[in-house]
């Protein structure tokens, strides 16, 4: 096994002699010397293996409503990080610089898991994001990683669309506190055409997580004009969130801007990203966003019962604060879904990326 090669378990061996890792929904069976799809994953000596494991495309401390979670732990830092790789295909990528990255060199920041949350702590982040690239890909490192955090009082939180298998899905999200995943479109056409995968696997996620595990979960759709934006597409999708979720899950609706391999088409309206909200909210979803647009109100918080303002929001700006200590209404008292403190985080709009040498010193 090379250096750089990290052991896994969720693999399996065929009757021909190749491996199939067992990861995701694309069960790619490979000989040695291959790689799956996702390029980070790979046949050695007869075992998939990892080879992005302790090695990350950088770090940043961002507020925790940029993953985008709004009913986390509102206002408080999250230390973020990804490697490199994509189990996914997404022609409108917005991270492919580092999604569809296949050269290992743009790993440039070393990390071992406890260095990490020795990290996040000394900056006092309340939790640690595994986003940027999808971190099923490289679940040992993201849980290794979360088994250091919470050993400090650190929550996890996986940024992720969801493309995960039975057995892999359930050791994952044991490791996870919250999770913000991408529903990307409501037709299993969108998911094959544009994304390389299928619909109903993403579906199976959410329902395990909302039901089977104590995880937080948000849902964010990056409304593509002409692709996943039609009315009936959208109260579909926002009708199953309530029927199979529940109405408390948050529903955000984010901007398209052209990249990647879908440069030929305009930026999304804000206009759309309202009518997607207003939608979502006819169907009986009790929390609906607009994001990547400056929308005070499709941004803030409010309360489903008597309309009042909750949590103020001016991008990622924590303005008015309407919760009680319990994270109920302060008007008429009716609890507001998600994970609260008594007085929420001061961290701001900041960004703070993190040098190589910071994780150096914490080793």
């Amino acid at each position: 096994m090379t250096a750089a090669a990290h052991p896994t378990e969720l693999w399996h061996r065929l009757d021909d002699g190749r491996v199939q890792c067992d990861v995701c929904p694309r069960a790619c069976a490979l000989k040695d010397g291959q790689r799956g799809l996702c390029f980070v994953r790979g046949a050695e000596d007869g075992a998939v293996v990892l080879y992005t494991y302790g090695r990350s495309s950088g770090f940043c401390i961002d507020p925790i409503e940029k993953k985008p979670l709004n009913h986390f732990l509102p206002g408080t830092p999250v230390l973020s990080f990804g490697t490199a790789g994509c189990n996914l295909t997404c022609r409108f990528c917005q991270n492919w610089d580092m999604s569809k990255s296949r050269e290992m060199d743009t790993l440039a920041a070393e990390a071992a898991p406890a260095a990490i949350a020795r990290v996040a702590a000394a900056h006092g982040c309340r939790s640690v994001a595994y986003t940027y690239n999808d971190p099923v890909i490289f679940l040992e490192y993201a849980c290794d990683t979360a088994d250091a955090c919470r050993a400090l009082g650190i929550k996890n939180v996986a940024v992720t669309a969801g493309y995960i298998s039975p057995g892999a899905r359930e050791q994952f999200f044991a490791c996870m506190d919250a999770a913000n995943v991408d529903l990307k479109g409501f037709t299993d056409d969108f998911y094959h055409k544009l994304c390389g995968a299928h619909l109903g696997p993403v579906l199976e996620t959410l329902e395990y997580i909302r039901h089977e595990t104590d995880v937080w979960l948000e849902l964010t759709t990056l409304i593509i004009p002409g692709h996943n934006d039609s009315d009936a597409e959208l109260a579909r999708m926002a009708a199953w969130v309530v029927a199979h979720l529940g109405p408390d899950v948050p529903m955000h609706f984010s901007a398209f801007h052209p990249d990647y391999r879908m440069r030929d088409l305009p930026p999304t309206p804000p206009a759309t990203l309202t009518r997607a909200r207003q939608i979502a909210m006819a169907e009986g979803v009790r929390y609906a966003y607009t994001g990547n647009v400056h929308d005070g109100d499709g941004g803030s918080t409010w309360c489903h019962a008597c309309g009042e303002l909750l949590i103020e929001r001016d991008w990622y700006r924590l303005g008015r604060w309407g919760l009680t200590a319990d994270g109920r209404c302060g008007h008429c008292g009716t609890p507001c879904a998600g994970v609260f403190e008594a007085e929420p985080g001061h961290w701001g709009t900041r960004r703070l990326p993190l040098s190589p040498g910071v994780m150096a010193a914490a080793a």
